[in-house]
């Protein structure tokens, strides 16, 4: 099995499993052995699907104001988590291809495998809520229509990433592309750099 395809596999699983009780605040169970890239990449999935539906809920025009802010904070800690995660598993990477030696003429791409990896993730929840609108029965044939193409556009897309992944992890192995990761640093959530928080100090 490619590793794309192992993402892809685990990624719909996840988020079929969500969709079990459709809560932001069920319990994961996640089915894999801790630490291994296949827990973290089931986790990787479950965190996008949370957030998926948190954004969902804080567009509701009727929502609480109280409730709304107490949603925004669980959406930044998501963001975090999501981006540490996301890291995480470009160490896995690192340390996989870590005795391979460049090309001297090696390239670095524009995004490392785990930033890619990311995109099929959120592509995996994108095809399952656009199925979802396929299949709705209270809407017009019209909608059921348009979404279908949308569908077929991001299975397109699914399987394009997909190829790209693959081609990305197989130019690393041969050393005609090298990995260089910058760490994401997201300012907003540091009291150090965020000047609204540090102005309080």
């Amino acid at each position: 099995m490619t590793f794309s395809n192992l993402c892809n596999e685990i990624f719909w699983k996840s988020t079929t499993d969500y969709h079990v009780t459709d809560s932001v605040d069920a319990p994961m169970n996640n089915p894999y052995e801790l630490k291994t890239i296949e827990y973290y990449l089931y986790l990787k999935n479950w965190i996008d699907a949370v957030q998926w539906h948190f954004e969902d809920i804080i567009r509701d025009p009727q929502i609480d104001p109280v409730e709304a802010l107490a949603l925004k904070r669980r959406i930044d800690k998501s963001n975090q988590d999501r981006t540490d995660l996301v890291e995480l598993i470009d160490s896995y990477f690192l340390d996989k291809y870590k005795e391979v030696k460049p090309l001297s003429d090696a390239t670095i791409n524009t995004e490392s495998p785990a930033w890619a990896i990311d995109r099929l993730s959120i592509l995996a929840l994108k095809i399952y809520h656009m199925q979802q609108e396929v299949e709705r029965t209270d809407t017009t044939e019209e909608h059921r229509l348009q979404c279908q193409t949308k569908l077929n556009i991001l299975l397109e897309q699914r399987k394009d990433l997909s190829a790209a992944i693959e081609q990305l992890l197989a130019d690393i192995e041969a050393g005609r592309k090298y990995m260089k990761v910058y760490k994401q640093m997201k300012m907003y959530n540091d009291p150090a750099l965020n000047p609204v928080l540090y102005a309080k100090k």
